[in-house]
């Protein structure tokens, strides 16, 4: 339980909003989960340029007017509360009015991310629920693969972990590792022991991210469970 003491999330209800520590938590959960924002705006028919400015004004209104302040810490996952929140903040006619002012969120530069792969999201046949719960799952898993892959570079392993990345995210068998275990100088059972830890940090990792937007340990089972079955069951 003790790992649960100060995420980002038991920050956030733990002080109902007051204080700038529980500021920095939420700027830094809405820096971090931006794009599923963005990925339910456009399946649900907005343009590009009306997304961004709903993204922006929708995370300016959760930081400055504290609309995180009744979320229930036993219950509540910031997952959850963050796709409530956007349909709450939809349905209310100010909304649509702050998606007329070009540029005008209060948070624009500190949280613009990389929106080049949103494509794959909007392609899918899906409900916007179920792309923001995608786009949730891969937006973990990317930062769970970006301090794997600092570790790797910090511990001088970076050619290693290149070579290997691409087996350590998708599913293969002993039989597969002979073109990596020739291009690294390994034997093949060698290269399937290292892919095995390397899974197992990333998880460890997946699980880290996960922590700081829940506030216990079966919360987190529920969420891990979630995010598998939205990534189709990696």
């Amino acid at each position: 339980m003790a790992l649960f003491g100060t995420t980002h999330w038991s920050v956030l209800v733990d002080t109902r909003g007051d204080g700038a520590q529980a500021r920095v938590a939420l700027e830094t959960l809405c820096r971090a989960y931006r794009r599923p924002v963005l990925v339910y705006l456009r399946r649900n028919g907005h343009s590009p340029d009306d997304a961004e400015d709903l993204v922006q004004a929708f995370f300016g209104h959760l930081i400055e007017q504290r609309a995180f302040a009744h979320a229930d810490r036993e219950r509540g996952r910031f997952r959850n509360f963050l796709l409530g929140a956007l349909k709450h903040f939809l349905s209310h006619e100010s909304a649509a009015a702050a998606a007329q002012k070009r540029g005008g969120g209060r948070v624009h530069a500190s949280l613009d991310d990389d929106n080049t792969d949103l494509e794959r999201f909007l392609a899918a046949d899906d409900t916007p629920e179920r792309s923001f719960d995608r786009a949730w799952a891969l937006t973990v898993l990317d930062r769970a693969l970006r301090r794997l892959t600092d570790e790797a570079e910090q511990s001088g392993k970076r050619e290693l972990f290149a070579t290997l990345r691409d087996y350590v995210v998708e599913n293969a068998e002993r039989s597969d590792y002979a073109l990596a275990a020739e291009k690294l100088g390994m034997r093949p059972n060698t290269v399937a022991v290292v892919v095995h830890r390397l899974r197992a940090r990333l998880r460890e990792l997946v699980e880290a991210e996960l922590r700081e937007t829940v506030a216990d340990p079966q919360a987190l089972a529920e969420e891990m469970g979630a995010l598998r079955s939205a990534l189709g069951g990696r």
